[in-house]
């Protein structure tokens, strides 16, 4: 099931994304929220009509970093020894169509196509055999990185961690295997990031497991899993497009901080 967090006429909701093609969506409103039981309202609007938000609010982004080999290579990096853990802060998440903000510290943006990983239930210390029972869905991210000053500070807070460097949409699909699925980024139109799934290093039963064992998570949490080789510049004007096989795309245009 497909599961969108969307405004209309000034109000906030979840619901059902159903039928194919962009003409043809609609969302079936969901009565309560998506992580306990709930039940279709049966009340449809067309997805033209409203505007999509990001899927969660969550209470935390926990990002890996270079957990793809040929993307650490590509930035001069070596494989770590253990995962690379990194927050982006709440105020860093935008949904899809949402505009990504060129923050005044930086002259080097870099988008980064990645697999989000939405926990459903808070838990701790996850077994790796239960890990699949804390995971609400999937959903597509952009983790965009001020890659000058990843570079010139010790800590990656500021150059990953800026207003509107979080994009996640459009939805969360909680039916899937992401054992192997096609990423994707295009800029512009054009293919800058092209990986699978199965080429992480280390697999999400590993993320969840190292995360928990260190901090609760909580439902609507999200986990980072990291980006394939091809990451590059992102300029204002720039529309970069993130797409995941069996998700959908997470579209946003780059805009100058005003």
């Amino acid at each position: 099931m497909r599961i969108a967090r969307f405004s209309i006429d000034g109000n906030v909701a979840f619901g059902a994304v159903e039928g194919d093609g962009p003409d043809g969506l609609v969302l079936d409103i969901i009565k309560g929220i998506p992580y306990a039981e709930f039940e279709l309202s049966g009340t449809k609007v067309p997805l033209n009509k409203v505007r999509l938000l990001p899927p969660v609010l969550p209470n935390k982004v926990v990002a890996i970093g270079r957990n793809y080999a040929e993307h650490a290579a590509e930035l001069g990096n070596e494989v770590p020894d253990v995962p690379v853990a990194f927050f982006k802060p709440t105020t860093s998440v935008i949904g899809s169509g949402d505009a990504i903000e060129c923050p005044s510290f930086s002259d080097d943006l870099h988008h980064e196509a990645e697999l989000a990983v939405v926990i459903g239930r808070m838990c701790r210390e996850v077994p790796r055999e239960r890990v699949k029972d804390v995971i609400f869905g999937y959903t597509c991210a952009n983790d965009v990185t001020a890659r000058d000053a990843q570079k010139r500070e010790k800590q990656w807070a500021r150059a990953k961690g800026f207003d509107t460097s979080c994009p996640l949409g459009p939805w969360v699909e909680t039916d899937l295997d992401p054992g192997d699925l096609a990423i994707q980024a295009t800029v512009n139109g054009e293919q800058r990031q092209l990986g699978r799934t199965s080429e992480m290093i280390r697999s999400i039963e590993d993320l969840v497991v190292h995360i928990t064992e260190a901090m609760t998570l909580l439902p609507g949490d999200v986990i980072l899993t990291g980006t394939p080789a091809g990451v590059g510049p992102l300029h204002v004007g720039d529309e970069v497009a993130v797409t995941i096989e069996g998700i959908g795309t997470l579209t946003n245009k780059v805009i100058k901080r005003g």
